[in-house]
C-alpha cells in the first residue's frame, strides 16, 4: 500500500543514505523502521501491564518450589528431575 508522509529534510537525507548503505529501497527502510517502532511500543505496553499485575499480586515463590529450584541447579539445571 502506498502512503505519503512529510519528513524533515535532514531525516529524509539520513534515510536515503541508510537505505543505500544497506542496499535496500527507501520504502523498505521505512517499513522496517515502522515495524521496529511498533514492536518496541508493544513490548513496552506488555511490560507495563505485567508491572501492574505484579504490583498487586505476590511474586514470592513458595518454599517447596525454592527447594526444587535449588535441587535442579545443583544437578546442573536438569528440570526433568522434578
Amino acid at each position: 500500500m502506498k502512503t505519503a508522509v512529510s519528513l524533515p529534510e535532514k531525516l529524509f537525507k539520513l534515510a536515503e543514505k541508510t537505505a543505500a548503505k544497506l542496499g535496500i529501497p527507501r520504502s523498505q527502510l521505512f517499513a522496517r523502521a515502522l515495524e521496529e517502532f511498533i514492536q518496541h511500543h508493544r513490548d513496552e505496553y506488555i511490560t507495563e501491564k505485567l508491572n501492574e499485575l505484579y504490583s498487586s499480586e505476590s511474586s514470592t515463590i513458595d518454599v517447596s518450589m525454592k527447594r526444587k529450584q535449588k535441587a535442579a541447579i545443583a544437578k546442573g539445571g536438569n528440570l526433568e528431575s522434578w
